[in-house]
Formats: C-alpha cells, structure tokens, sequence
C-alpha cells in the first residue's frame, strides 16, 4: 500500500458557489460536504440522523467551511421543501446539488418482498426524484446549474444480496440521462459519480481484486464530484464516470482467464 490519499485539486471557480449536499452525515456524503467547502463552496448537508449530521457540520465549520445541517427525511415532500428553501434562505441560490443520500442495505431477490422493494428500490428513488424536481425548477429559471448523483458500480455490476438497492442505482444512472437531455436546454448539467469500494479510512484498505490494488477513499469520490460542479466539466452532461480503480473496467478478477 502507497500510503494516504490526499487530493490536492482545485476548482477555483466553485468558490462562492452554494450546493446541497444529501445524505451527509457520515462516509460519503460527509466527505463531499469537507470537500465542496474546502473549495470555497457554501454547503447545505442533510439527512435523517441529526447527531451525525449536526457533528460533522461543525467539524466543517471549525476548519473555516461554511456548512449548515438540516435534519430531514428526503422521501418525504415537505422534508425535500425544507432543505430547498433553507439553502435558498440562506444562500439566495442553489448552484450544484449532489444526491448521494440512499439507503444501502437490501436483500436478495427471493427475499425482496414488498416492505423491503419499497424501502431498497422505492425510497432511494424518492430521495433523488423529490429534492431535484425542486432544485431543477429553480436552476431552470436561473438558467444555469449542475446536478450531480452519487451512483454505485451496483448500477452496472450485481452486487449478491442488494438486489433492491443495484435497482434504484441503475434506474439513478437512466434518470440521470434523461435529466441531462430534458434540462440541458435551461443551462444544467447533470451527471453521476458510480463509487466502487470506498472507505472513510486513509490510507485506504488493500484490494487486491482492484487493478488499482486498493479501495477509494472518501477524497477521490468528493474531487470527481467537485470535477463536474467545475468549468473544467463544461461540456460534459449524461455521463456515468466509474470511480472504482479499475473494477468495471475488467472482465474477471485475477486468476479467473476466459
């Protein structure tokens, strides 16, 4: 293993900027909200689990970042309506939404019985349709905006035992496209990042199935996001960009030669 991870990237053109970050009280979303604001970005971070949440802003806020939690369940309208209009309280706009909030755990097919396919498959879709459907409305009036969506390699690949949750992934990388081609004409972009193993921890997890040889952390999966919010991504729109050291590139893991 090579060490930590540290991405060095700027965007300078994010600075000033405000977005929404969902799901951001822990892994993932947590490291975008760190990252955007290191950007100068000025970042709204919610979800369901407020202790998390409400630790992980301040801890932004205590490096210099500019962060506010909102406790909210994003399945639900007037939770999405909430989030909505605090950034724009607060912020007078929303430049770039991530949606990375979703609910990971499923079961395998033969155990997706309907409680499960709502919460796996229904409810991550919820929680992208309800808050974009808002963001999109106030992006299409200002003419200009970026929309990323945290998708998996779940979205491309099957995971065994996440049916539901594969699903919603690559039904997020379909909406995806269709969000493109319907709201590029009002000035948005819409993109996805489709993590492949990702780890808080750094330096990262050796995986010797990976090309890369190790996991992502949090940093790399946060830098492809601010990538697409930049001009540096200017003319990119649709796109599913895999970062997963390698995985999907691959036919089989190694020892396995067809």
């Amino acid at each position: 293993m090579s060490g930590e991870v540290r991405i060095q990237a700027s965007f300078p053109d994010l600075s000033g900027q405000s977005a929404i970050v969902t799901g951001g009280s822990r892994r993932i979303g947590a490291g975008i909200a760190d990252f955007l604001c290191r950007q100068g970005m000025r970042v709204v971070t919610c979800g369901r689990t407020a202790e998390d949440g409400e630790a992980v802003a301040q801890g932004i806020r205590d490096k210099g970042g500019d962060c506010l939690w909102v406790t909210a369940d994003l399945s639900l309208e007037e939770d999405a309506r909430r989030v909505f209009d605090a950034t724009v309280e607060r912020h007078g706009q929303v430049d770039l939404l991530v949606n990375n909030a979703a609910r990971l755990r499923s079961r395998p097919f033969l155990l997706l019985d309907e409680e499960e396919y709502h919460e796996s498959f229904e409810r991550n879709m919820r929680v992208v349709y309800k808050i974009s459907f808002l963001t999109a409305h106030h992006m299409a009036q200002r003419k200009t905006g970026c929309i990323v969506n945290i998708s998996s390699v779940g979205g491309l690949r099957a995971h065994r035992g996440l049916a539901g949750y594969d699903a919603s992934k690559g039904a997020i990388d379909a909406l995806t496209r269709c969000m493109a081609v319907d709201l590029s004409p009002h000035g948005i972009r819409v993109n996805a990042v489709a993590p492949g193993n990702t780890r808080v921890a750094n330096p990262p997890d050796e995986l010797p199935g990976v090309p890369l040889g190790r996991s992502a952390t949090t940093e790399d999966i946060a830098s492809a996001v601010a990538f697409l919010a930049s001009n540096a991504s200017g003319y990119m729109t649709g796109q599913i960009i895999y970062v997963d050291g390698g995985l999907t590139a691959q036919l089989t893991p190694p020892g396995i030669f067809i």
